[in-house]
């Protein structure tokens, strides 16, 4: 790997264009070229996880509205498909209804460091522009794996949310680039199109503060649908705004360390083999991700803890970023709010460990329905959970070493009678150092459970086998990336819903 230092130059200084993080991420695209078996692996994982939590969450609002918006957007030949529909539409608009029906029920794939990100994000509109453009299965690949790459080396090498910063600036740097390579764009347009790209996505965090809006779910659309719409600007041969990173009123320089930042971001040598979506990882449960240890271990307490009106009080000791982000140190009253939104309960850590540890189980709708968040009992139990920060939890989360890497905690649970019942865990189950790591198995797995009722068993099949097969597939196979459901539903979700312009 080599290390780029970025850091903010003056307008006098005439930064190269060679020396810029925009053109470095663009050169790391375009040179992706022969890919590793475990990476190629990888990306048809997350191809079929995206595909589980996008037909799951068809009927959910946020993605009937976005599919809605996305039709009224038809395209003549070729366009590109939409989750839950026969409708072809222009590109950017299918990225934009595929990446909300991805992003909805919180439950894809995550890679956290220096930042956060959910690198599968990338996946809808690449796929849409590949099936616009008549790219094979081989090219959507190529495309994912350089996505990925660049994410996670942003994500490595800049924290976005000290700043209260959205991380999905950095999702759109990275389609950007995966557009590139999918493309084989010349380096020259990928980087005038990464810095538009980051330009237009760069927004704050509060659309995942206090009460948590449906915007959780368009956020990485938008990303998606602006890199598309950068892409074909910049080979239309438009310029913008350089050097987007290190300019004297770019984006470090006023929304990340200032004057005087410096950061340092790695990426691959010329021919060294992408591997960065090899560190990301998926879900098992339909939440945030530092939730996801916590569900596993409230699951394994459940035998310890007894009637839980016994109870007096839980303390999760945990990472800096769960305590401030999904814990008590947010300072959410929204957190501990039986009327709260989904999207903010899926951000309550204590409300996450409340309902597994009476259920012992978690699921994507029944744990979030609102008389389940309004029982009397999960409410009392609920206001008793707190979060406290603990630095060897937080120095564990920043491991460089991924082996060592933890992103759970350790739960203090006080009886009445004063009894201690203690317990930790450092990484999901399904975590590739967890008990029961995700596989292919796995995946195909959660792919037929979340679609049952929904997709019929011959057409699993054939969805399975499209996405196992992806880097044989033809750009007209690509089709077979959207399994078949039952379209007369979905048809009378949509006809429910509200006007708007189009």
């Amino acid at each position: 790997m080599i290390e780029h230092h970025v850091r903010v130059h003056p307008s006098a200084d005439r930064l190269h264009r060679e020396d810029q993080l925009a053109w470095r991420l663009a050169a790391v695209a375009t040179a992706t070229e022969e890919l590793d078996a475990d990476s190629v692996t990888m990306a048809v994982n997350r191809v079929i996880d995206n595909a589980s939590v996008a037909v799951a969450a068809l009927l959910r609002r946020p993605v009937a509205v976005a599919r809605a918006q996305a039709t009224a957007h038809r395209a003549s030949t070729p366009g590109a498909s939409v989750f839950g529909t026969p409708a072809r539409v222009s590109p950017e608009w299918a990225a934009w209804a595929n990446g909300t029906a991805v992003r909805e029920l919180d439950f894809h794939d995550t890679y956290l460091a220096a930042d956060y990100s959910h690198p599968g994000d990338n996946i809808p509109p690449l796929l849409a522009v590949a099936q616009h453009t008549g790219r094979t299965g081989a090219d959507l690949l190529r495309a994912v794996v350089a996505a990925c790459e660049v994410q996670v080396a942003l994500v490595k090498g800049m924290c976005l949310h000290a700043h209260r910063i959205d991380h999905v600036a950095h999702l759109s740097a990275a389609t950007t680039c995966g557009l590139g390579a999918l493309l084989r764009l010349p380096t020259e347009t990928v980087y005038q199109a990464v810095q538009q790209a980051v330009h237009t996505t760069t927004a704050t965090r509060q659309s995942r503060k206090g009460e948590i809006s449906s915007w959780k779910a368009y956020a990485p659309a938008f990303a998606g649908k602006a890199a598309i719409e950068a892409v074909d600007r910049a080979m239309r041969g438009e310029t913008s705004p350089s050097p987007i990173y290190e300019g004297e009123d770019g984006f470090l320089a006023w929304l990340l360390d200032g004057p005087e930042s410096d950061y340092t971001v790695l990426l691959p040598e010329p021919g060294e083999p992408r591997r960065a979506i090899l560190d990301t990882y998926t879900k098992e449960h339909s939440a945030e991700y530092q939730a996801q240890a916590i569900i596993d271990l409230a699951r394994r307490l459940r035998e310890k803890t007894g009637p839980l009106e016994q109870v007096r009080s839980v303390v999760l000791h945990t990472s800096h970023h769960t305590h401030h982000v999904i814990g008590s140190g947010a300072n959410d009253p929204q957190k501990y709010d039986p009327a709260a939104s989904r999207e903010t309960l899926d951000h309550s850590v204590p409300y996450i460990f409340a309902v597994a540890l009476e259920d012992g189980t978690w699921h994507h709708e029944r744990s979030y329905a609102p008389e389940r968040a309004r029982r009397p009992e999960t409410v009392e139990l609920w206001r008793k959970i707190t979060t406290v920060e603990d630095p060897e939890w937080t120095r564990r989360y920043h491991d460089p070493d991924p082996e060592r890497r933890a992103f759970g905690g350790r739960a203090v649970i006080t009886l009445d009678d004063g009894t201690l019942i203690e317990d930790e865990l450092a990484v999901a189950d399904a975590h590739p150092a967890g008990a029961h790591p995700f596989d292919r198995a796995a995946y195909a797995g959660k792919f037929r459970t979340l679609t049952e009722g929904v997709v019929t068993s011959a057409d699993q099949d054939r969805f399975l086998a499209a996405a196992e097969h992806l880097a044989e597939l033809g750009a007209s196979d690509l089709d077979g990336l959207f399994p078949a459901v039952d379209i007369e539903a979905v048809a009378a979700c949509d006809a429910s819903l509200p006007k708007g312009l189009f």
